[in-house]
């Protein structure tokens, strides 16, 4: 058994505040002194980045549709190890999950699945005693799920917050934070979220420490805390970052896209790729004119380059690099902004010229989960590997698939997508590697015997 003390922080929709009051509830317990493990419910990759910010640990993700429920306990405890506090952010509203399949993926599922007490943060900005009957129907809709506490925002004087109070005071939910509308409570958002912590610093430094001054002011961090270690003792075991084979030899040198440009990544994809015999190495597009020394495989992840497209393009020294390994057939891995990245084009800019594509910013929003299996071979998944992913851009790619895909979409929609050519793995689906470590092992495996063969 394994005693986490641990929290989820909820919200009735999107846009009320989950991300202004976990991060800097984080924040302000780690200036307590405690070590403070961050997680977020869902596939999003920009809240963690300030959860790390906060905390100093790496912003860890549990998505039950990527991961299955299974593993949401496991990924905890793994992300938990070694913590004096959890911190769970939620995702859109509390019961809101993957389109058409029930609780699958929401935030009141992880919620049940560690046993976490509750804290629901409502945006009070336009109501009175009306929020007593919001967190009546919340507490009660569904029994299994301990909704423990709420915190009001963006509560506008102290009259108002009398009247929330006075509201609440038979809800039988106790008031544990009470949060005035405040600008510096607000961090920077554009097309797909909050603007990355990356690409901030050292603002972002800045707004997470006001963030922290708000919380300690507004919060009780005593009972919050005392609320936390009510949570009962999780079963364990913790997941490990374990090679479905043995590791690959001479660790070979992997290396991963990082710096402002491409901020997208699962903390446990290096885990997985060290288990499976690698070294990784990160390195900066955007700054980095070579490739790290010895390099026998490549991961680029999503991220932003159509915000650095013109500094992405004037690094022509590491574009060719990079054309130059994929044209020698070392295994790349690339989701998302890291497809942008190996095409022709982006927004008229040239990039590495590896697929046959050309990409550009676009009005719609391609946003949801998906299910596929991989059409073929490749470096990444062997033939019908079966995954669950998550596609988040507003870029489009034309064409948007090559003679060789990656992916065949079965849900929601039947199609394929992406790129298969040589080593390269290209497609827009983002996906965690926890669920199917045999990505990790296959692109070690392969940048090994790439590397033994090139000598």
């Amino acid at each position: 058994m394994v005693n986490v003390p641990r929290l989820v922080i909820a919200a009735p929709s999107s846009g009320s505040g989950k991300t202004t009051v976990a991060t800097g509830l984080m924040a302000a317990f780690r200036e307590a002194g405690l070590a403070v493990s961050p997680h977020k419910v869902g596939p999003d990759y920009i809240d963690p980045g300030y959860h790390a910010l906060a905390t100093g640990r790496p912003g860890r993700n549990l998505d039950a549709y990527l991961c299955g429920p299974e593993r949401i306990e496991p990924l905890f405890l793994h992300g938990a190890a070694g913590a004096d506090l959890a911190l769970v952010e939620g995702v859109m509203g509390m019961f809101d999950g993957a389109s058409g399949m029930g609780e699958l993926g929401s935030t009141a599922q992880v919620a049940k699945l560690l046993r976490a007490p509750v804290v629901l943060v409502v945006d009070a900005s336009s109501q009175s005693r009306s929020v007593a009957a919001l967190v009546h129907g919340f507490a009660s809709w569904d029994p299994e799920v301990r909704l423990a506490g709420v915190i009001l925002n963006k509560v506008g004087s102290d009259r108002h917050e009398a009247l929330l109070r006075e509201a609440l005071g038979g809800a039988g939910v106790p008031v544990l934070g009470c949060l005035r509308r405040a600008p510096r409570m607000n961090t920077p958002a554009r097309h797909l979220g909050l603007v990355p912590v990356a690409e901030r610093a050292p603002e972002a430094v800045d707004s997470v420490a006001a963030l922290a001054e708000q919380i300690r002011t507004g919060c009780d961090l005593q009972g919050l805390l005392a609320l936390a270690h009510s949570a009962p003792e999780l079963s364990g075991p913790a997941w490990e970052p374990q090679a479905p084979e043995a590791p690959a030899a001479g660790r070979p040198v992997i290396a991963v896209a990082g710096g402002a440009a491409f901020t997208f990544s699962y903390a446990e994809h290096a885990e997985l790729l060290t288990a499976a015999g690698a070294e990784v190495v990160t390195f900066d597009p955007l700054r980095d004119e070579k490739l790290p020394a010895g390099t026998a495989g490549l991961v680029i992840g999503g991220g932003f380059p159509e915000v650095y497209a013109p500094e992405l393009s004037a690094n022509e020294p590491l574009r060719a690099e990079v054309a130059r390994l994929a044209a020698a057939g070392a295994p790349v891995a690339a989701e998302c902004a890291g497809l942008l990245y190996l095409s022709r084009s982006l927004d008229g800019k040239p990039m590495c010229g590896v697929l046959p594509a050309d990409g550009r910013m676009s009005e719609r929003l391609t946003l949801g989960y998906r299910e596929a299996v991989a059409v073929g071979d490749s470096a990444l998944a062997a033939a019908g590997t079966r995954v669950r992913g998550h596609e988040f851009h507003r870029t489009v790619l034309e064409p948007g698939t090559g003679e060789s895909p990656a992916w065949g979409f079965v849900r929601p929609e039947r199609r394929t997508e992406g790129f298969v050519r040589d080593g390269v793995h290209a497609s827009y689906l983002h996906v965690h590697w926890a669920a199917e470590p045999s990505l990790a092992h296959r692109l070690a495996a392969r940048a090994a015997a790439w590397a033994a063969s090139a000598g």
